[in-house]
Order: structure tokens, then sequence, then C-alpha cells
């Protein structure tokens, strides 16, 4: 809609951007293809930040989204990328600038595709699928090999040759299945359960040789991972190429980088089986050798010791240190004895010689009153008072004179 304005009445520039910003809000979400050629994320922003650019014309777009937007396609989407892009435009009237309000990112072509699987590949994680302790380690000598690949394609050859040049003896139980287009992958689903139900089967082979992203794709089928999760037989994968990587690799319990790495992975070869046996025995043998000469040193020279060859030669070196200490001792026992015997004797004359029997044995009397007191001083009796005398021989009773 045409706005009236003169050089005499101009519309002020925030009424202009008003306007423009109007006309834009009536233009509704878009989707819009394009080229990624600036990309900015800055650390702890929720917003990221786009500059599209139109591959056959030289003009540019930018766009804004929120962090989460643009995770969903992170791991597949960078500078140089093309995209489509499904976005509201927004006009910013302090600046009079044009931009996209990013609300859904999505590569263009095999970027798409592997956007897809990426996004399928973090949802499995997350359950566990491809968890290190779910895997099962493979037998060392399996019984029958299950294998399942393309009708006389050369997966099946290679894996077949390699296995039994390895190991002549080995068993193969073959499923042929279509290995691309859409009957691929319930077939290697069918194929798959069928070996994993056999009892004689020891371990599971998917093969199949090299391709595109799209030929591989049936192998990054959500239906075919978990049916390989959820097998109790141990399943390798051999699909492609080194640089091929389906999602079959992370949930199988080994990932073959070739099915010729596969037959090398899961039988032995019986030459190098053989040696490693004579190897092995030679070893035994050597430290068989080596432990029987160690033991019969080592018995030589404990017969050499002076103890086994005269085993009475410590003892009656000891007898002779007994005798003389048993002589020791009798006589500081009777050293001991006569100086107590001659204390005693010299304590007994002490003790007769002080004794009051002795003194009266020299004529002396002891006085007594009648309480049994002994008479000290003659001021503590009293004339006519009995009195009890008391000599060597005996005792008679005294009476005091005035």
């Amino acid at each position: 809609m045409a706005v009236n304005s003169t050089p005499e009445s101009p519309l002020p520039v925030g009424e202009v951007s008003r306007l423009i910003g109007g006309w834009i809000d009536r233009l509704g979400a878009v989707w819009i293809e394009g080229q990624i050629t600036q990309l900015s994320r800055r650390p702890g922003a929720g917003v990221v930040f786009l500059t599209l650019r139109d591959p056959s014309y030289d003009i540019s777009v930018s766009v804004t989204c929120y962090r989460q937007v643009f995770d969903a396609v992170a791991d597949v989407v960078g500078e140089g990328a093309r995209v489509v892009v499904h976005a509201k435009p927004e006009w910013y009237a302090p600046r009079g600038q044009l931009s996209l309000r990013a609300a859904e990112i999505k590569p263009v072509g095999v970027g798409e595709l592997l956007a897809r699987l990426e996004q399928l590949k973090k949802a499995l994680a997350r359950e566990g699928l491809f968890a290190p302790e779910r895997k099962k380690p493979l037998p060392f000598l399996p019984r029958l090999i299950g294998l399942v690949c393309g009708r006389a394609s050369a997966a099946e050859r290679d894996v077949l040759e390699n296995a039994r040049h390895r190991w002549p003896a080995v068993r193969f139980e073959v499923r042929n299945v279509p290995v691309q287009g859409v009957h691929a992958v319930p077939q290697v689903v069918q194929a798959v359960k069928e070996l994993d139900v056999r009892e004689d089967v020891d371990v599971i082979v998917v093969a199949r040789g090299g391709g595109s992203v799209e030929d591989l794709l049936p192998f990054s089928d959500e239906q075919l991972v978990r049916a390989v999760a959820a097998c109790r037989t141990p399943v390798v994968s051999a699909i492609g190429h080194e640089p091929d990587n389906p999602l079959l690799d992370h949930v199988a319990d080994l990932r073959a980088s070739t099915p010729t790495d596969a037959a090398k992975k899961v039988v032995p070869d019986v030459g190098e089986e053989y040696e490693r046996v004579r190897l092995l025995r030679d070893r035994a043998r050597r430290c068989v050798a080596a432990f029987v000469d160690r033991e019969e040193r080592g018995l030589a020279h404990a017969l050499a010791r002076p103890s086994i060859q005269d085993p009475h030669r410590m003892t009656e070196e000891r007898a002779e240190q007994v005798t003389a200490l048993l002589d020791r001792g009798r006589r500081s026992l009777r050293h001991h004895l006569d100086r107590a015997d001659s204390e005693l004797t010299h304590t007994h004359a002490r003790v007769v010689a002080l004794s009051p029997a002795a003194t009266l044995k020299r004529g002396y009397a002891v006085l007594q009153r009648a309480d049994g007191h002994a008479v000290r001083d003659p001021g503590e009796v009293e004339p006519g008072e009995a009195l009890r005398a008391r000599v060597a021989e005996g005792d008679f009773s005294v009476r005091v004179d005035a």
C-alpha cells in the first residue's frame, strides 16, 4: 500500500521503519534454501547466528535461531553446508535490519540422511544399546558360523575362503538375503533371528561389500539394530570397507573393517595355533627343567650344611656349655647357702646375748606389780605392797618393807 508523502511533509525514519516491519510481518514463515557462509556459536549464548547465501546470486541474508534448534543438526551442519530452513522474516526497527528467525534447519541431500542417522545413533546410544558392557565375547573356535550376506557376493566368497584357509574344518550356515533395497531390512532381520535361535550356531557374521551411503542404509535401520541388540549369540558386523560405519557396527559385539577381516577375527589360524602350542610346550619344558635344576641345587646345598652332615655336633657342643653352667650354678648356690648360714649363726648369737633371759641368768631379777607392770622406780610401790620377783629359773613373791 502506497504512503502519501511530499518534500514538505516527509515521513520520519521511525515511521518508515515501522511500516516496513508491518509489511514484513504479513509475509509469514517460509521455507528457504541456501549455503551457510558464516556461523557464529558463542559459548554460553542462547542464540546462533548464520549467514545464508544464494549460490546462484550474490545475495545473502542473516538468520538467527535458538541454540536447541541448531544443536539438533550441529553434528552434520557447518560452514559451506547447504540447508533448508523454515524461518519467519523479522525486521529490527532500531537498526533497519532484516533477518530470518529459524524454527527448523534441515541438511540437503546426503547431509539430511546423515543427520537422521546421527539423531538415531544418539537416541539408541542413550538407551544403552552401544554400551561396551553389553558386548559378548566371541568363542575361540566356533563349531558353526552363521553368515548373512548377498547371494553369490564377493563378501560371501571372502568370508568362506579366508575362514576355510585359516581353519579347514570350519562349518558355515549361510543365509543369502538382499543387502540393499526395500526388502533388505526385513530379510536380514529374519535371517539373524533364525540363526540366533539355533543352539549349534556360535557366532553370526553379517557381511556386505562396499557401497554408497544410500546402499548401506539398511544396515543403519533401527529395526535391524534392535534385532541384533536382542541376540543371545555374538554378532560380527562386516559391512563395506574401512571408512564405512553403519549403526550395525556400533551395536554388534565385534566390528570388522571388511568381510576378509571378519574371517580373520572369527576363526583362528591353524598354523599360528600350532606354532603357539609348540612354543608353549617348549616354554613349559624349559620352565620345568629350570625348576628341577633349581630344586636340585637347593637340595645339594642343604645336604652340604654341617648341621645335616653331623647332626649331633651342635648338641655335643652345647652339652659342655650346659655342664659348665650347671657347675657354676651349684657353686653359686653353695656360696649363697654358706653365707646365709653364717649370717644366721651371728644373728642368733646376738639375739641370745641381748635377750632378757640371758640378763636374768647373770643374777638379775625383774619385779612386777600385781597388774603385771615392771617396777622401774622405787616411788612406784607402796610399803607393804606385794610384788612378784622373776629370776632366771622362775619367780617368787616379795613384799615391800617400809
